[in-house]
């Protein structure tokens, strides 16, 4: 199948009027010309497919209000509709283990191991490339058995570490954090005050937290996992993590740890919300100041997939590249970063991930894999859907009946 007449964001330049062919759910060649066949773009823009290395809905779609337990199969529909709609064909979907959650409740040792197996058995057949990233609070030492246990499973494909005691990372200004807590929760200023000391009291020794780091980043090696640090905030801490073997940098809170992290070799990511409003909603670094200093390799997510796209045209007017260099931001950036050499761009041999954004800047086609999971109905898909009817000979044979009438 041939989509021409594009506008096509390529890796390393736009080419206006090219066309490009699939076959067999790959990209079978790149033409930088009209071909006088298959489905005609009049001029609109094909990117390479975003990919989301860290997002954090999947929790949200689960339990969408408190003690609200909604089925898998659910959740997972309904998220795997809106990142197929907003041009997403590779899904890290975030989950957490966390040593403050009771027994039974969200990010607690039993839930999110079962979230994690249930997800790998309810992502077949859906509509994007879904994969798993288990998010590591580093204080939950006994989470590290099962850990492994799901990484010998399969079951993990990327492993972040972080730690959320109070004064430290995306927590570090305490009176920030307890505003935060105070409007979140409707506790009185006294309470919230004391739960937070008590936290504090309660933190791991430097000690017990360095073993744990280096129990997980051992496991990570082991299974080819890639390892990210999470909310890096001083120096000193951006040289740990490079130095335990983290490779990605997610959401540095601090330019200077930023600045290690890249002088280390990792890449940094970034919240794509954070970029197309031009602030963190915390009041830490701003991805649009990162990426002015060269410190931004990665668009994720976050907590909202169509900001994706938004944050790569607020970028694109600084950055170096323009519009190229920008999505590579969410495209050959995090493929590189997590070993994904089969996607991330347009060219011939990779995974034909393609999204199709009309002159409004709107997706109005996504394919993945060569087939069409996403379509507002403006461009005429000649590729078969997933639990769609629309294939080749249906929409030739409307073509040639459209034709016989006029």
């Amino acid at each position: 199948m041939w989509l021409s007449d594009f506008t096509l964001i390529l890796a390393d330049r736009i080419v206006k009027g090219g066309s490009v062919r699939i076959e067999h759910g790959l990209i079978a060649e790149v033409r930088e010309e009209i071909v006088p066949r298959g489905i005609n773009g009049r001029g609109m823009q094909l990117f390479p497919g975003f990919i989301d290395m860290h997002g954090d809905m999947i929790e949200l779609e689960l339990e969408p209000r408190p003690n609200v337990d909604f089925p898998m199969a659910v959740a997972v529909g309904h998220l795997d509709a809106r990142l197929a709609a907003s041009g997403v064909t590779t899904a890290y979907a975030g989950v957490s283990f966390s040593r403050s959650a009771k027994e039974g409740d969200r990010r607690s040792f039993e839930h999110t191991s079962g979230i994690i197996r249930a997800l790998k058995d309810t992502v077949q057949g859906l509509r994007v490339d879904h994969r798993i990233h288990a998010r590591f609070d580093m204080t939950y030492t006994d989470a590290i058995a099962a850990l492994e246990g799901l990484l010998k499973a399969g079951a993990v494909d990327l492993v972040s570490v972080m730690e959320h005691t109070p004064g430290k990372g995306q927590y570090r200004d305490l009176e920030k954090l307890i505003a935060y807590r105070m409007r979140s929760t409707g506790a009185a200023e006294a309470e919230v005050r004391a739960g937070i000391e008590a936290q504090i009291a309660a933190a791991m020794a430097p000690e017990l937290l360095l073993k744990n780091l280096q129990d997980v980043s051992r496991l990570c090696k082991a299974h080819g996992v890639a390892m990210a640090s999470h909310d890096d905030d001083t120096v000193q801490k951006a040289n740990l993590m490079a130095d335990i073997g983290a490779v990605i940098a997610e959401f540095p809170v601090t330019m200077e740890a930023a600045a290690v992290a890249n002088d280390r070799g990792l890449m940094i990511a970034m919240g794509a919300p954070n970029a197309m409003r031009g602030q963190s909603y915390s009041g830490n670094l701003s991805a649009r100041e990162a990426h002015a200093a060269g410190l931004l390799h990665i668009l994720a997510a976050d907590y909202h997939p169509a900001a994706i796209l938004p944050a790569i045209r607020a970028l694109a007017a600084t950055d170096p590249n323009g519009l190229v260099g920008a999505t590579r931001l969410a495209t050959a950036n995090p493929a590189k970063a997590l070993g994904l050499t089969d996607r991330g761009e347009i060219a011939a041999g990779k995974r034909a991930d393609l999204i199709v954004v009309n002159d409004k800047d709107r997706v109005i086609e996504t394919y993945c894999a060569g087939q069409s999971v996403y379509a507002n109905g403006t461009l005429s898909s000649g590729v078969s859907q997933k639990g769609g009817d629309t294939v080749e000979s249906f929409t030739k044979a409307s073509r040639d009946g459209l034709a016989a009438v006029t």
